[in-house]
């Protein structure tokens, strides 16, 4: 059996797979996602030639905090626009307007300018046709933050912000599943281009990691790693893997909007293919454990009932159905400037977050990662396959 786009939107239905591709703070929290916030930022910045007033709706979800925190150290002015439900006690000296987008009110943004906007969370067409429209002539650019789940053809390696996007079949759905996000969000990104032609930058990210992810989907393997052990490991480590620390997008978002660098970007990473051994040996530098992986073919796991991307997170197969969600190219998002900190400070921070957390968060069930007992089974069958 091989995977293919049906069984990826399935996937992503049942288990909210799509959530750090874009999903709403607010849909992770009804579905049990964390939503604390990240670290803050403890290394100088320097300051931008130009301060801007920047008005970010969201903000306070998962890549809001670093983006916010950036644009403060760059010295902006920071307007926040949300319900003021997730994480409210951030950042107390900024200011805060109230409002609720899906309720449509957005009364508190009227008679008010900034240089750009941020919109962060916005999975519903309506949401971003509403506020871009009202905004359309108080600010000078409009970033939608999209996502890679728009594109249609996934057996395209390589693919670029050309590429096919998906089209629904009824575009008045107000209801995201997996079966309908990508579509959405194609319908966001149109409303904030239609209303802003030629200023509007359309960021699309893959699969976004590190302190603060409230998926689980990164963090299992870091965990993971740093216990130790025998380590079932998907494939045989050659297959490419795609991933994006929400410090590094959010900080490049900001410096778009600096440089008004309006467009379309795939924005993920790294720059060069990653194969998923190099990921995984990557986090194990930063861990102390004994570690052994065992790399454990497709078929196989399938034999075991073992879920690529749930239970092997942020792990496809290199098969030819979804040979290309995995190989996206970046290198649009790397020529207006988007960088890459080392993989090492990625696993090192997110293994610091993790420890931060309450008890009672520790002892919440995962959503990712394949339990100790059945990642036991499965390598003691391999085991005995082999011989």
């Amino acid at each position: 059996m091989s995977i293919d786009r049906r069984d990826f939107v399935r996937l992503s239905a049942l288990t909210g797979g799509a959530a750090a591709l874009g999903y709403p703070s607010a849909l992770l929290a009804k579905e049990g996602g964390s939503t604390e916030p990240y670290a803050t930022l403890d290394r100088e910045v320097e300051q931008a030639k130009k301060p801007l007033r920047i008005l970010v709706l969201g903000g306070t979800g998962f890549i809001g905090p670093p983006e916010v925190e950036y644009m403060l150290k760059r010295g902006h002015t920071v307007t926040l626009f949300n319900r003021g439900r997730t994480n409210a006690h951030l950042f107390p000296g900024v200011e805060k307007l109230r409002g609720d987008r899906q309720a449509g009110e957005l009364n508190a943004l009227r008679g008010r300018e900034w240089d750009a906007v941020i919109d962060n969370p916005a999975s519903i067409p309506r949401w971003v046709r509403e506020s871009a429209q009202l905004l359309k002539d108080a600010a000078e650019y409009y970033v939608h933050v999209s996502t890679v789940s728009v594109y249609s053809d996934n057996t395209i390696v390589g693919l670029t912000e050309d590429g096919p996007v998906l089209e629904l079949d009824d575009p008045t759905v107000e209801e995201v599943t997996g079966e309908t996000y990508g579509g959405m969000k194609v319908l966001c990104e149109r409303e904030a281009e239609r209303a802003f032609p030629g200023r509007a930058i359309i960021v699309r990210p893959g699969l976004i990691v590190g302190p603060g992810d409230p998926t689980d989907r990164f963090t299992y393997w870091p965990v993971r790693i740093a216990k130790g052990g025998e380590i079932l490991a998907p494939g045989d480590g050659t297959d490419p893997n795609q991933i994006i620390d929400a410090r590094d997008l959010s900080e490049w978002i900001v410096r778009c909007v600096e440089n008004g660098a309006a467009g379309v970007y795939n924005a993920t990473g790294p720059s060069w293919r990653m194969s998923m051994a190099e990921m995984l040996y990557g986090i194990r530098a930063v861990t102390d454990g004994r570690v052994r992986f065992t790399w454990v073919d497709w078929e196989f796991m399938q034999e075991h009932e073992v879920r690529a991307w749930v239970d092997m997170p942020t792990w496809f197969p290199f098969t030819p159905e979804m040979q290309g969600f995995s190989t996206v190219d970046v290198s649009r998002a790397v020529e207006a400037g988007l960088t890459f900190r080392p993989l090492a400070e990625t696993a090192r921070d997110t293994l610091e977050w993790v420890e931060s957390w309450s008890e009672e968060r520790k002892r919440r069930p995962r959503r990712f990662g394949i339990s100790p007992e059945r990642e036991a089974e499965v390598l003691q069958a391999w085991h005995e396959r082999m011989g």
